[in-house]
């Protein structure tokens, strides 16, 4: 059974930072593209930013593209979201997810059905 388990929410001021953390379990976590969503009260969860089986191709959504970096150390089966420059608009549930089929080389996914495995989220909120 594969879990993802989310760390490293919290609330910031609006300027700072965060580094939130996923571990997976439960399956080869290096053939498998990854991705950050979020879901603000009263909005549909959101595309984030997703990371390649290898690393080397990522991909953002445009409110986060130059502020927030995705990362993952396959050895350890971890991905990470670094969060710089933080707005009250980010302020939302952050979730990571696994892909839900083994990924070509350099594949990515923005659309959420792509993803069949998610973790439990992590708040992040952000004040002004």
């Amino acid at each position: 059974q594969v879990q993802l388990v989310e760390s490293g929410g919290g609330l910031v001021q609006a300027g700072g930072s965060l580094r939130l953390s996923c571990v997976a379990s439960g399956r080869t976590f290096s053939i498998y593209a990854m991705g950050w969503f979020r879901q603000a009260p009263g909005k549909d969860r959101e595309f984030v930013a997703a990371i390649s089986r290898s690393g080397d191709t990522t991909i953002y959504a445009d409110s986060v593209k130059g502020r927030f970096t995705i990362s993952r150390d396959n050895a350890k089966n971890n991905v990470f979201l670094q969060m710089n420059s933080l707005k009250p608009e980010d302020t939302a549930v952050y979730y990571c997810a696994c892909a839900a089929r083994i990924t070509p080389n350099e594949g990515v996914y923005r659309t959420s059905n792509e993803y069949n495995k998610w973790g439990q989220g992590t708040q992040v909120t952000v004040s002004s």
